[in-house]
């Protein structure tokens, strides 16, 4: 294998590659980046047997082949070479030799056939979005993904389209996020795509308005075109929760709060909390005003801001970063917060549509708090 291309169009393209790439595996070969040239296209794939992405670029090429390279050494090499091209070639012993201005770097490659395939789906079912909509929906459901494997199907978010429309939901048994977009598709379909793929897809789609992301989606595996980049990954099997379930009818008590003030207001009285111990953040309801207290071995604080309220006083409780993470993704200047009672999930709503919804469970208080 033998080419010469442009090195920073290289180095991005190995950049975002080794998204995908294993950080340690008992395979070596998945810690590596492979490198595919057939005449003047060079094709770079990182995949960690969950997640591959795959990105074809320009070169001007002498002599087909294939190789697989450190893909922190490779890397360290496209950042720190000073020149406008790189010239690589490969013999048959898998030495690689990179050269880059002055610059000459030979690193032992790994043959292709100890990297693993690649899996294929049916391209059959597919929709496109823009970029910026599914950016902005992932950005604001992303949060309430569980961290633990106890339930995996939680480690991901759910898609459910329907009726023409996108709900992306997020749960993970303290909080519920959901983000709704309408979308150029008739059907109906559901599937649940791993946390960390939506992570990785959210640094690879541009903001540009008028940029696309299209959307294949097999039995068991899903694409996403990007820019250029072909991002697969594993689905999640197994039957999400029935979110439209767990959301409260009705409210007897609803705010219309300024968004960073409430923010703040949570950061203030959240000063006291630390690590060891998380003591709930006590909110109060009346009079048009909420009053938050929180008191824990260190000290106490409490503060207030006055607020546009409907209906029943109430005292409530309820965990202060969970509660912040969901105020943060509503990117909402002012928002409704719902209440039914002091037992029931908090709801999160936006003043105009129905763009978004987030549950926030209550911590119930101690008799007498």
């Amino acid at each position: 294998m033998k080419f010469t291309c442009d090195l920073k169009t290289l180095n991005e393209a190995v950049t975002n590659i080794s998204l995908a790439v294993s950080q340690r595996s008992n395979i070596t070969a998945l810690e590596g980046v492979l490198l595919e040239c057939t005449g003047d296209e060079l094709t770079l794939t990182g995949y960690n047997l969950e997640l591959g992405i795959r990105k074809t670029i320009p070169v001007r090429g002498e002599e087909s082949g294939n190789i697989v390279l450190n893909a922190r050494i490779f890397s360290d090499i496209l950042r720190k070479a000073q020149s406008d091209t790189i010239k690589i070639s490969t013999d048959e012993k898998l030495l690689t030799l990179l050269s880059a201005g002055n610059a000459n770097f030979t690193i032992l490659g790994i043959s292709k056939e100890e990297y693993p395939d690649i899996p294929q789906i049916d391209e059959s079912e597919s929709l496109s979005i823009r970029s910026s909509v599914l950016k902005s929906m992932i950005r604001q459901t992303i949060f309430a993904v569980a961290v633990t494997d106890q339930n995996p199907l939680i480690t991901g978010s759910l898609f459910d389209i329907k009726n023409g429309n996108l709900h992306i939901v997020s749960v993970d048994g303290y909080r519920l996020a959901l983000a709704k977009e309408t979308v150029d598709y008739s059907g109906e379909k559901n599937f649940v795509v791993p946390g960390r793929t939506l992570q990785e897809i959210s640094k690879l789609m541009p903001d540009e308005e008028e940029a696309q992301v299209t959307v294949q989606v097999g039995n068991k595996h899903i694409i996403f075109i990007i820019d250029g980049y072909y991002v697969i990954s594993r689905l999640l099997e197994g039957e999400f929760l029935n979110y439209n379930a767990t959301i409260p009818d009705g409210a007897t008590t609803k705010l219309r709060v300024k968004t960073r003030e409430f923010i703040d207001i949570i950061d203030r009285v959240s000063i006291i909390i630390n690590d060891k111990r998380k003591p709930p953040v006590k909110c109060e309801l009346s009079d048009g005003m909420m009053s938050l207290f929180c008191e824990s071995s260190i000290g106490k604080v409490d503060d207030q801001m006055p607020v546009q309220m409907e209906g029943a006083s109430l005292k409530i409780g309820f965990n202060n970063k969970y509660m912040t993470d969901a105020l943060k993704a509503t990117e909402a200047d002012e928002i409704y917060l719902e209440f039914n009672g002091p037992v029931s999930p908090i709801k999160l709503l936006p003043l105009e549509g129905e763009s978004f919804l987030f549950l926030v469970l209550p911590v119930r208080l101690k008799d007498g708090n």
